[in-house]
């Protein structure tokens, strides 16, 4: 065991370099190692790397399209995804609905 009490703080540093070291070396041997297990897999079932990037690349995903405008800029519209815009939220305090601001 590393009595760290006793080094100093130039040897504790290069201490911390060698160990972030090979924490990353460690990291990229597993990474590659998985890797390595995955082609096999893939080889087994007759694939290759590329059927496994095109399986990957399709599950892109395609954007909404806008269900409500604002009624003073239509302009501005929003998909009712994510946080609602200001004019919803003010739209809201004056009482309207999102019917009422439906396209």
């Amino acid at each position: 065991m590393i009595e760290l009490e006793s080094l100093s703080l130039k040897e504790l540093k290069q201490l911390q370099k060698d160990v972030d070291a090979a924490i990353t070396e460690f990291k990229d041997r597993e990474r590659r190692k998985a890797l390595a297990e995955v082609e096999a897999f893939a080889r087994e079932r007759g694939l290759t790397a590329a059927d496994l990037t095109e399986l990957s690349s399709k599950r892109t995903r395609k954007s909404a399209a806008p269900k409500y405008a604002n009624p003073a800029d239509p302009s501005q519209t929003w998909t009712g995804r994510g946080r609602r815009p200001r004019w919803v939220e003010a739209a809201f305090a004056e009482g309207k609905t999102l019917d009422d601001m439906a396209i």
